[in-house]
């Protein structure tokens, strides 16, 4: 079967082995398609966290089950099934916890072990969910929507918040859109017209506001002095990260979704005057993926898809996914 590596930052090869035999408590799953995401790219780039060459790449799957064991979900031969791409040990302190999606050994497919990028993959069978009512392409976005889910959920949001998004790249437009769904008023913050002008026309934005020198002056005007209630972060960029808290109302929550590598600096009397609760959100947990599924509906999966491919067109088209000019939102590779 054909698979696409990452040997090394810049470098992907498309290579042939041997399919994968499936062990005792796994599933032999085809893969229909595989969605794109930040983790990719930044991988491709050689700025990932967390990670080592070579990798094949992939934790948004829509894929097909091959062979299955008996399962308490049911999930048979012949199924469509969503792939919760995070492998944990079910006996650290955070597992013991309910937070499977920080477990101390987390191995998350594409990332700490190979993921989806190849024809047929074997995982774990308690990582399925079934998904007979989706398309290959909502499969493909339920992972990035459930990390917005569970950032949603981890912030606790209410009807009626005004709550602002840094970042209009997939994972914040996931989060706008959920925290609406949520009730609350949603601001969408970025540098990107075209990005803001998605988030207005197709999520259904409240407000947008450009990112720069009069953003917290604009967000006070909107929200008539009182400023957000909770801030997200869906950039992972350090000074988007450091703006953040002054978009944040005293008593505000601010929420860490996109990962940077470097250190943040933020002057403690500013923070501390506003009583901010700080708080990171990674990954996601079954409970997450199953309110993303139960809603999707409710999304323009079509409009948030902007560029696909055939799986072996991806390594000539990868490089243009990096640039925002493309106007790219959220690419898959297609594997039928």
């Amino acid at each position: 079967m054909k698979y696409i590596v990452c040997e090394k930052p810049g470098e992907f090869q498309l290579k042939e082995k041997e399919a994968p035999t499936r062990q005792a408590g796994e599933a032999l799953l085809q893969i229909n398609s595989v969605g794109i995401c930040g983790t990719d790219l930044h991988a491709y780039g050689g700025n990932q966290a967390f990670f080592t060459y070579p990798r094949i790449l992939g934790h948004e799957l829509a894929s097909e089950v091959i062979e299955i064991d008996e399962n308490e979900r049911g999930i048979k031969a012949g199924d469509k099934v969503v792939v919760m791409p995070y492998v944990s040990c079910g006996e650290c302190i955070a597992c013991r916890n309910g937070k499977t999606n920080c477990c101390t050994n987390i191995k998350v497919l594409g990332v700490h072990a190979d993921g989806g990028m190849q024809e047929q993959i074997t995982v774990p069978a308690n990582i399925l969910l079934p998904a007979n009512n989706l398309s290959n392409n909502e499969m493909a976005i339920v992972e990035p929507l459930a990390i917005g889910a569970h950032a949603i959920r981890r912030a606790d949001i209410k009807k009626g918040e005004t709550v602002a998004v840094v970042g209009c790249g997939p994972i914040g437009i996931g989060i706008m859109k959920l925290a609406q769904i949520a009730g609350a008023k949603v601001v969408a913050i970025d540098m990107n017209e075209q990005r803001l002008a998605y988030a207005k026309e197709q999520i259904g934005v409240d407000y947008i506001v450009k990112a720069g020198e009069q953003a917290v002056e604009a967000i006070s005007e909107i929200t008539n002095g009182d400023l957000c209630t909770a801030v997200f972060d869906a950039s992972g960029n350090k000074f988007a990260l450091e703006a953040c808290p002054d978009y944040m109302s005293h008593g505000g929550r601010f929420i860490l979704v996109g990962l940077s590598k470097g250190e943040l600096t933020y002057t403690h009397p500013k923070i501390h005057a506003k009583e901010m609760t700080l708080m990171c959100s990674r990954n996601a947990t079954t409970e997450d993926f199953e309110h993303v599924i139960s809603v999707l509906n409710q999304f323009p999966t079509e409009s948030f898809i902007t560029h696909q491919v055939h799986f072996t067109e991806m390594i000539e088209h990868f490089d243009s996914w990096l640039k925002p000019e493309t106007g790219v939102i959220k690419a898959t590779v297609s594997f039928n």
